[in-house]
């Protein structure tokens, strides 16, 4: 029978539920007080010890029911323990039989005033907390009725001394109270047990929710002691090691990992790490002590430098947009002034070809720094990402078809080669939008596009969806490299180096990685590699 079923076990009450398997301990154990008394009460006549009322009034009697009684515990013992009949029907028959044949022992030791009565107040209780209900006050009734038939039957008979009714009375009155009381016992300890089989499943419930919001953390959690030994560690503490198992010590994930730990046993000051990864992003380790009842742990926190960098970027760009808020209303204001005193100085027909070439320059350069200004404020007016997951296949042909609609171009200037049709991202499609449309722009710009297609090419690499924008350029030289990325970088003379630098910092705003890269095969394309979609974690 399974442990969470509940059972009613009479059919006459109003019922109150206990769990099976705390019902079927108690039948036992109301068993095992059966066939105990059984065996005393035929041990105790037939060794004679001391003076005694066992049997004295009527010998056959009491030797055939307390066989009888012992007999039936054995047979009930089996059906209970193999439970082959049902709870009610086993509690019923067990409890009705008691008072039958406790009432012949009774009889058979001299009535009332022998004192074998005060056992039925066992068998009455019991019947409370086995059944309960009305039930129990149905049995309390029936051993009352038996008491007092015992009393009249003896009186009619004359057999014994003078019946007493009124112990009688008072012995009925007691079962009823006993049943009264063990039936309110029973019920609340049945609230008891359901309460804390409620809290069971409660906690059980939380700790299975603990569990798996620990396991699919964004964050790695490694849990050790001060031994190194290694208690616990989620998904994503494995994944960033690059590891399939559980290890056992912090030194099989890293030795370097092993001595900053121990240097911050030494010196809590000293808390943290960057350990490097082979062609990875680096990881950021950050040591905390968990105190516990009795011994101390360890949570070694481990986190991609891309979340690490999300988060300082957008603390960042709120502190870049209060300040260039004001700079733009202070520079915005002149720089209108003058351009449109250009304007007007341009207008004046007394002006020769060279100051008119002075005022085009003056024109162009305002129209410059107004679109850096535009830059800059596009910057710092970004909103905290809004992530979600985009089929790249599919969202890419729409963006290449309105990429091509709205600038104009030939329907063969930029193609898409698609290496996976089930690949997925997790980004923002505004900041992917102007992220691409930043390198697309940069490859019609300065990747010949006349020597062939831009090409967008799509894959997994290292378990993250990645796009490839590839142009037909030469490539970029090795000392402007360093610099591209870079706020103000520029080679060109009518551009504000700030395009690439925006593409990168949306791309870290959103967890991804954007670099620049050149093969023998590929001169010059730039790779943005995103978060895994499929992948299942819970940023904090």
């Amino acid at each position: 029978m399974n442990n969470k079923e509940t059972i009613f076990p009479c059919p006459f009450s109003k019922g109150y539920g206990i769990p099976a398997k705390q019902a079927w301990a108690l039948l036992k154990i109301f068993l095992t007080y059966r066939f105990v008394l059984a065996s005393l009460l035929l041990i105790l006549f037939y060794n004679h010890y001391g003076p005694s009322l066992l049997g004295t009034k009527n010998q056959s009697m009491y030797i055939l029911s307390s066989q009888t009684y012992l007999a039936l515990s054995v047979i009930s013992g089996i059906f209970i323990f193999w439970r082959q009949t049902g709870y009610t029907t086993q509690a019923q028959l067990l409890i009705f039989s008691d008072i039958i044949i406790i009432t012949l022992l009774m009889h058979s030791c001299g009535g009332v005033s022998s004192g074998m009565g005060i056992l039925l107040a066992v068998s009455i209780a019991s019947s409370g907390l086995l059944i309960g209900g009305r039930c129990s006050m149905l049995f309390a009734a029936i051993a009352s009725l038996a008491v007092l038939t015992e009393q009249m039957y003896t009186n009619q008979a004359n057999t014994f001394e003078p019946a007493s009714f009124t112990y009688a009375g008072m012995l009925g009155a007691s079962f009823f109270t006993i049943a009264l009381l063990s039936h309110v016992l029973a019920k609340r300890s049945e609230q008891i047990v359901l309460l804390a089989n409620q809290q069971k499943l409660t906690i059980a419930n939380l700790e299975e929710l603990n569990q798996y919001i620990i396991q699919h953390l964004q964050s790695g959690i490694i849990i050790t002691n001060r031994n190194q030994t290694i208690q616990m560690a989620n998904e994503a503490a494995l994944r960033l090691a690059n590891l399939n198992w559980l290890p056992i010590k912090l030194a099989d994930i890293s030795t370097t990992l092993a001595s900053a730990f121990n240097a911050w046993l030494d010196n809590s000051e000293q808390n943290f790490i960057l350990l490097s990864r082979p062609n990875q992003d680096d990881i950021h380790a950050r040591f905390m002590l968990l105190p516990a009842k009795h011994e101390f742990y360890y949570m070694v926190l481990l986190e991609d430098v891309a979340l690490y960098n999300q988060r300082l970027q957008a603390s960042k760009l709120a502190s870049l947009g209060r300040l260039t808020a004001s700079i733009a209303h202070e520079i915005r204001n002149p720089l209108s002034a003058i351009s449109h005193a250009g304007q007007l100085l341009s207008e004046s027909p007394d002006l020769s070809s060279q100051d008119l070439r002075l005022t085009a320059i003056i024109k162009n350069h305002c129209q410059r720094v107004n679109n850096i200004i535009e830059d800059i404020l596009q910057l710092s007016r970004r909103n905290n990402s809004r992530r979600e997951k985009l089929l790249l296949k599919h969202w890419l042909t729409n963006y290449l078809q309105n990429f091509i609609a709205e600038h104009n171009l030939n329907p063969d200037a930029l193609i898409l080669e698609q290496a996976d049709d089930t690949l997925s991202g997790m980004v923002d499609s505004n900041h992917l939008k102007q992220i691409l449309d930043n390198l697309c722009l940069n490859a019609l710009k300065y990747g010949h596009p006349e020597l062939g297609p831009i090409r967008l090419l799509t894959y997994a690499y290292q378990q993250a969806p990645c796009i490839e924008v590839i142009d037909n350029g030469t490539g970029i030289s090795a000392e402007h490299i360093a610099q591209l990325f870079e706020p103000f970088f520029t080679t060109s003379t009518s551009g504000t180096g700030l395009g690439l630098y925006i593409s990168k910092e949306l791309a870290e705003l959103n967890q991804a990685k954007l670099s620049y890269h050149s093969t023998h095969e590929q001169p010059s394309f730039f790779r943005l590699c995103l978060l895994d979609a499929d992948q299942t974690f819970i940023e904090i």
